[in-house]
């Protein structure tokens, strides 16, 4: 029994001989099985009442003979560059996507197309269809565009890879407006942060039903929404103000304000802030997608004060430091 537990490991108990050896690897090499995984070669042998070796052993013989990488073939995906983009004004960047909205029965839905600005978030377009077509996207970027009087040259607008998204009307829509393109990863949601986290806004509302009664209907909820979240939202990632606020330029002095009414409060009960003056959230400075990586240079040393020695010691901690303490005399 203990030579049986151990003969893989003695050279006295070869596993198979070399013609043995060289018929699996022909098989592996002939054009039936040239592009198959030895399991499925070993099962595939075992159907058609042939064993030859068992399916470790063949991965043993082709690492062996330096073959043991993918077999099977398979198609060659290109290699898609991570985007980073910056903005740090409103009409630098921009992102689109398109979420479903469901309709009133079963497998019904409406296209929701919308269009945000990176930088402020404020909304500038969107789009409600029963279905999702490229020529829908189409008319929302140049309507966006033309109300926005953006120049051309200046903005780049960030989207997935949904087939409106690489539409050629819509490439050629942008090649014209002199709008640069950017796509995410395929599929990396995070790519694209900014549609996806107001789409969660949107369908988080507490008044957002479960299903739409009509096309009407869901446009008029999409009407109300969007003018909430425009105008009234205070956005967590653009320092508590509104979309509008910052994509009109008003945020500067809107801090300034909450400035002046954090004053008032610490002036009139100064024993309640003993510490300082509390600040509002700062302004929005800039808007990244997939922000670099700190380089060395760029990283910040923080210096910290010398931690304060305590010197009640426990037992063990007192005999550690001084050594033993003898009897004590009264």
């Amino acid at each position: 029994m203990q030579a049986t537990r151990r003969y893989w490991k003695d050279p006295a108990f070869p596993r198979l001989a070399p013609p043995e050896r060289e018929r699996v690897l022909a098989t592996l090499h002939c054009s039936r099985f040239v592009d198959t995984a030895p399991a499925e070669v070993y099962a595939t042998l075992l159907d058609e009442g042939t064993y030859l070796a068992s399916e470790r052993t063949m991965y043993r013989l082709l690492e062996a003979a330096g073959e043991a990488g993918e077999r099977r073939r398979q198609s060659a995906h290109p290699a898609y560059a991570k985007p980073e983009l910056l903005a740090t004004a409103p009409n630098q960047v921009g992102s689109w996507d398109s979420t479903k909205l469901l309709g009133p029965a079963a497998w019904s839905y409406y296209c929701l197309y919308v269009l945000l600005d990176s930088s402020s978030r404020y909304v500038t377009g969107w789009l409600l269809a029963e279905r999702e077509h490229a020529a829908l996207a189409e008319t929302l970027i140049a309507e966006a565009t033309a109300k926005q009087e953006v120049p051309p040259g200046q903005l780049t607008l960030h989207a997935d890879r949904g087939d409106a998204m690489i539409a050629k009307p819509v490439a050629w829509l942008l090649a014209d407006l002199g709008v640069a393109r950017s796509h995410s990863r395929p599929p990396t949601s995070n790519d694209n942060p900014f549609p996806e986290a107001q789409f969660k806004t949107l369908k988080y509302q507490s008044t957002f039903p479960a299903r739409f009664g009509s096309v009407e209907d869901a446009r008029a909820f999409c009407r109300r929404f969007f003018a909430w979240y425009n105008t009234d939202h205070r956005h967590s990632g653009i320092g508590y103000f509104t979309p509008e606020a910052v994509h009109s330029g008003q945020a500067a002095a809107l801090h300034a304000d909450r400035q002046l009414v954090l004053q008032a409060a610490s002036d009139a009960h100064p024993e309640r802030f003993v510490r300082h003056v509390p600040q509002p959230p700062p302004l929005p400075t800039a808007a990244w997608i997939n922000p670099p990586p700190p380089s060395k240079e760029s990283e910040v040393t923080h210096e910290y004060r010398p931690r304060r020695v305590s010197f009640l010691f426990t037992g063990s901690e007192m005999r550690r430091k001084i050594g033993p303490i003898g009897p004590i005399r009264v």
